[in-house]
């Protein structure tokens, strides 16, 4: 079998969905001859990658005429590879994560989604993101789930808790060691959560327990003339499609009463070894999303890290998170929003040590068996051979 991959979204630029399409790559390869039009951010910016994307393209198909099948890794690939379909007979497949399928512009949803379900299949993260695409019209039959996987690495990794906790000391005046730390990770967008759980929820635990955000934050948000002049309808459309951090502020300005003061700490950006220390010295790894109409979380991948740290997992039971965490087998589900039975979780799980270090066992061990890159890449490529036999 000889597949085509086509990305903008590609290492070495730093993402889940950047690492979710070099492991399904490197998966695929070791059995199946691959070739990959990929963006390179060391080599080109993305402008260039679009502009030039068709010519590399066509340069592939015509050097190899016998491909079987042609991969697009994203809803966005798949608006810029709908070319494709009158130029070649070869049948495409997409992968859609979640927001590229409900994203709530209204061009997008009457005239783009449709051209979409003429692709040969599509793949999708979760059963959330698959519903998603049945309800906008795609046929069943067109639509496949094969869940992401996580690097098994990370249960194995070696790290230098007492650097950080001396790094903690010396920068913000806090010892981890005499916290109950409880902590998230991602980029501060509102369907995180983040705000809720700073607003409704750490307050009512004991005041032993910190709460740390790891993830890219700013500390300047003077507002750009041009959002002052665009319509709020069109900024929120802009914030999702560019992925910006739309609870950022609202964080910043919690941060700066006084009553969160050693209650929250927002770190920003950390290497990768660091992050993972922090991990580990966690007790718990929260997940507090929230519904936010217009967007959706596609999967959960920080939540599986987290696990193969064994750091129990708190995840909203809502979207693609409950693809990745499965309710008492590596993490709890709990109900969205819903700030008592998230406190009352909390606080029974940090008033017995023992069963939290045996449940980050559990729910480690679930996690390696069920969620492996090699997994991932074997769902794929299942699901290419069933299209290009209904193809041929």
């Amino acid at each position: 079998m000889k597949i085509l991959f086509i990305s903008h979204k590609y290492p070495p630029s730093i993402g889940g969905m950047e690492k979710q399409c070099y492991e399904l790559i490197r998966g695929v390869e070791k059995e199946h001859e691959v070739y990959k039009v990929v963006y390179d951010a060391g080599r080109e910016n993305r402008v260039q990658f679009f502009f030039q994307l068709k010519k590399r393209v066509k340069k592939i198909l015509r050097e190899q005429p016998d491909i079987d099948i042609i991969h697009l890794n994203d809803g966005l690939m798949a608006y810029f590879g709908l070319w494709l379909q009158t130029y070649t007979p070869i049948p495409i497949v997409v992968t859609y994560h979640g927001l590229d399928v409900v994203f709530p512009n209204t061009i997008y949803q009457q005239k783009i989604i449709p051209k979409y379900h003429h692709y040969a299949a599509g793949i999708c993260v979760s059963a959330a993101t698959a519903r998603a695409c049945t309800e906008r019209g795609f046929s069943s039959d067109k639509i496949h789930v094969v869940p992401n996987g996580v690097d098994s690495e990370i249960a194995d990794l070696q790290v230098n808790v007492n650097d950080v906790i001396d790094e903690f000391q010396e920068k913000y005046h806090i010892n981890l060691s005499e916290k109950k730390i409880i902590i998230s990770l991602g980029r501060p967008v509102k369907r995180k959560g983040f705000s809720w759980f700073i607003e409704q929820v750490v307050l009512r635990l004991n005041e032993d327990v910190l709460y740390i955000i790891v993830g890219p934050s700013k500390q300047d948000f003077r507002v750009p003339l041009w959002r002052k002049i665009l319509p709020q309808k069109w900024l929120n459309e802009i914030d999702l499609f560019l992925g910006a951090s739309s609870d950022e502020q609202r964080i910043f300005e919690l941060l700066q009463k006084n009553k969160y003061k050693n209650r929250v700490l927002q770190t920003g950006a950390l290497p990768y070894k660091k992050m993972m220390a922090l991990l580990t010295l966690a007790d718990i790894f929260v997940m507090p999303n929230i519904k936010v109409e217009g967007d959706a979380e596609g999967f959960g991948l920080v939540a599986l890290e987290a696990t193969l740290r064994e750091t129990p997992v708190l995840a909203s039971g809502i979207e693609g998170i409950t693809e990745a965490i499965k309710d008492e087998k590596n993490g709890y589900l709990l109900p969205s929003e819903n700030a008592d039975i998230w406190v009352k979780k909390i606080h029974e799980l940090l008033q017995n040590p023992e069963q939290l270090t045996q449940k980050g066992e559990e729910f480690q061990q679930y996690t390696l068996i069920n969620y492996s890159w090699e997994k991932m890449a074997e769902g794929y490529i299942k699901v290419f051979k069933k299209i290009i036999k209904n193809n041929s």
